[in-house]
């Protein structure tokens, strides 16, 4: 399975490669140009990574062409560890697995969208328009991934206690 080394392959290459994008007044790197939700708020970062190193325009289309790779393998590892778990459990908690391992899929995509307004955003055409709906597809995609680490984390622990308690 090469989903597991491949996610965290990428993460740390994206930390590296977006690490001078951490400035005082942009402490949070390129999540502060995800999070951004009017064009103000976009030209400022920016603004910031620019007056900070000429270079960072250069480091933010890498991190983000990084990114692709790291939609890939992120989503479908989340994914598949939904869809993994979901029979494993009962009820609710097994619909909503299945649900989840399909909602990821759909981050992994609204992510795809996110990056192509970051990037049409790092071009030089800034508007409210773009801004939002790369705001939108951030906030979808967080929703979606915290909402798979979630289920992750609780119905693979039931899982794990119920199969305990067969063995036992």
């Amino acid at each position: 399975m090469l989903l597991i080394p491949g996610t965290f392959l990428m993460i740390v290459i994206m930390a590296k490669t977006g690490a001078q994008l951490k400035t005082p007044a942009n402490p949070k790197g390129i999540i502060g140009l995800e999070l951004a939700y009017n064009a103000g708020m976009t030209k400022s970062v920016i603004t910031d990574w620019v007056n900070s190193d000429p270079n960072n325009l250069s480091a933010v289309r890498i991190n983000t062409y990084f990114d692709f790779a790291f939609i890939f393998f992120y989503s479908f590892l989340l994914s598949t560890l939904c869809a993994l778990i979901a029979p494993s459990v009962r009820g609710l908690l097994s619909s909503a697995g299945s649900l989840l391992a399909k909602g990821v899929l759909l981050a992994g995509l609204t992510d795809v969208l996110e990056n192509f307004g970051m990037l049409i955003s790092l071009q030089g055409y800034i508007s409210d328009t773009c801004t939002l709906f790369t705001f939108i597809f951030s906030m979808i995609k967080w929703i979606l991934v915290f909402a798979a680490l979630g289920y992750i984390i609780i119905a693979g622990s039931f899982s794990l206690i119920r199969k305990g308690r067969k063995q036992g």
